[in-house]
């Protein structure tokens, strides 16, 4: 995870100088479709820049959170602290029963047009490693209740304005706040999710180590010879897997046609 720290010095919120005990963890998502992390933070080289003057880091903005998910200048995909994580931020609104603004750090990950699986991906698994961090740094439990949520959990729970994200765009790829919560107890106890570059070059290397391996039993010695004779296979990479063409082309031998 790519991580930097861009303290909004010149909000409102921060100006405030309130400070609170995290208890919780609320995830928010941009509704905006720009997922540059420049949008929002003044930012640098590796950020991006931003040239609109219409970054968080200014009097008068509303709102402020402690965190910002999204792209970096390079295309990648980024985190940018903007709070301290123990200054009460501006993110939640609030409910009849209070507001999550006095007990959970707020970061927003930053939309894109919602469609698209690889940038949902990464700022996912960006999101999932932040919040295991936040967790570990603050001794919380992801998976007690009311801990991890997002802001229309929050709303669900009176304790935040009535916001949709961050479940109007996980379900779209297959994701929700529970398989974040779990994803989230599973980076903190150690247990790295595969990547599909980590699993493919698992498996190019499972796959050429059967291609060497020999038949060593009688048994196996007889089925090749007697396929050999019967045209159906040259008998090489015994212990490999078959592909659906390979099998087709035994079948077909097998059958004389």
């Amino acid at each position: 995870m790519k991580f930097f720290t861009q303290i909004l010095k010149n909000n409102d919120c921060y100006k405030a100088g309130k400070t609170f005990i995290p208890r919780g963890v609320m995830i928010h998502s941009t509704g905006a479709n720009n997922p540059h992390l420049s949008r929002y933070v003044p930012g640098n080289d590796e950020i991006g820049r931003n040239t609109g003057g219409n970054h968080w880091d200014m009097s008068g903005t509303t709102a402020c959170v402690h965190a910002f998910v999204g792209k970096l200048a390079d295309g990648s995909v980024g985190v940018v602290q903007t709070l301290p994580w123990n200054r009460r931020g501006w993110h939640a609104g609030k409910g009849s029963c209070g507001s999550a603004n006095d007990t959970h750090i707020s970061f927003e990950i930053c939309e894109d047009g919602l469609q698209d699986a690889g940038y949902f991906s990464a700022v996912y698994q960006a999101a999932v490693e932040l919040t295991a961090d936040l967790c570990k740094q603050c001794g919380l439990d992801p998976e007690v209740d009311g801990v991890v949520i997002c802001h229309s959990e929050g709303h669900a729970r009176e304790i935040a304005s009535n916001h949709a994200d961050v479940m109007h765009w996980f379900p779209i790829h297959g994701k929700s706040m529970d398989t974040l919560r779990a994803d989230v107890t599973r980076v903190m106890e150690g247990e790295e999710e595969m990547t599909q570059e980590q699993f493919d070059k698992f498996m190019d290397n499972y796959l050429a180590r059967k291609a060497k391996e020999e038949a060593s039993q009688p048994w196996e010695q007889d089925v090749i010879r007697r396929a050999k004779e019967a045209g159906i296979s040259d008998g090489s990479r015994p212990r490999s897997p078959g592909t659906r063409v390979e099998n087709m082309a035994m079948v077909l031998a097998s059958i004389g046609k």
